[in-house]
């Protein structure tokens, strides 16, 4: 079970690890998701750092299951504000939230369940 619970941990945080990133040096498609959804484009650095944090976190769960355990905890909730924020808007396209809320529903269910 630990090779289960490696394997999606290091793609869940790889897959969090490049929007954190994406978002900290100010890429052009969180900007643009921002201006879509209506959130300010000053929020897009500090989302990033909630990203990378939440990355850091599932990283440092390896060592500290328990910051593993939060840290994709945390994923979620920001990934079930990212949906309101899309609801809010009437934004209909939830192809690339799927994605990143399945991954941090995976990775907090593995933290769960093989520690």
């Amino acid at each position: 079970m630990f090779a289960v619970y490696l394997t999606i941990t290091l793609l869940v945080a790889t897959l969090n690890g490049m929007a954190a990133i994406a978002n900290l040096i100010g890429h052009d498609y969180p900007r643009s998701q921002a201006d879509k959804l209506g959130v300010p484009r000053s929020w897009t650095r500090p989302l990033g750092v909630l990203l990378a944090a939440g990355t850091l976190g599932l990283l440092a769960g390896i060592a500290v299951p328990i910051l593993g355990t939060l840290a994709a905890g945390g994923l979620v909730l920001y990934f079930l504000g990212a949906f309101a924020a899309h609801l809010r808007v009437r934004d209909h396209h939830f192809a690339p939230w799927t994605l990143f809320f399945c991954a941090a529903v995976a990775a907090l269910a593995v933290n769960l369940t093989c520690r």
